[in-house]
């Protein structure tokens, strides 16, 4: 599996000084309060790995990759930890520039609201993951993408009118009572789901004809 990964690493290498350029330029950013980069440049590493499935289908990879011992389950595991990787060494460098940035701002560092954000910040960006590579597997890049622009449309749309009409305050409640655990409960959730995405991605590859 080692050698899927490099091969990832290597396709996505290009986009390294572009993520690298736009980490600067979000820091330069952050220190002048005109934008909170604790999300962004987490997100931008996940559609970084979701072009490397474009590079794959160019070059015809994953008929080149079952091939190969365990080359289908061994292709899937890769993307999935490569991406995982990312997002972690990503957030961890995000969390480092948001010290700094709070130093300078305020002269002081809430570390734990920093790290609070960054957790949720890694949470969700999963989320993005578990949900968009089974539908890549599926449907491919390019129809994935119009069909997870329709349902985060749909997803704002619903969350704009419950704000509304919707009294959240039993959420609030809810929240306050599990606080002492919601780290390890939001650990917890997203190792099944990534495993969970995991699981479904690896079953519908293996069903691919190439």
């Amino acid at each position: 599996m080692l050698g899927f990964i490099k091969k990832d690493l290597a396709m996505i290498k290009s986009n390294f000084k572009l993520l690298g350029i736009l980490t600067i330029v979000y820091f330069i950013m952050g220190l002048l309060k005109e934008i909170d980069i604790s999300f962004i440049l987490p997100f931008m590493s996940v559609m970084i790995m979701i072009s490397s499935f474009s590079y794959d289908n160019y070059n015809k990879w994953d008929a080149y990759s079952i091939s190969l011992p365990d080359g289908r389950k061994n292709s899937v595991k890769a993307k999935y930890v490569t991406t995982i990787l990312l997002i972690l060494i990503v957030s961890t460098i995000v969390t480092i520039l948001s010290f700094i940035i709070s130093y300078v701002n305020t002269k002081t560092i809430n570390y734990e609201q920093i790290l609070v954000s960054m957790l949720g910040t890694i949470f969700g960006t999963l989320l993005v993951l578990t949900f968009m590579y089974p539908v890549i597997y599926k449907f491919g890049v390019e129809k994935a993408r119009i069909g997870i622009f329709l349902v985060v449309f749909i997803l704002v749309i619903i969350g704009g009118f419950l704000s509304q009409y919707v009294n959240f305050s039993f959420v609030a409640k809810a929240l306050s009572i599990i606080e002492n655990y919601l780290v390890v409960i939001l650990i917890v959730i997203a190792i099944l789901m990534v495993y969970i995405s995991y699981i479904i991605s690896k079953k519908i590859f293996s069903k691919k004809e190439f």
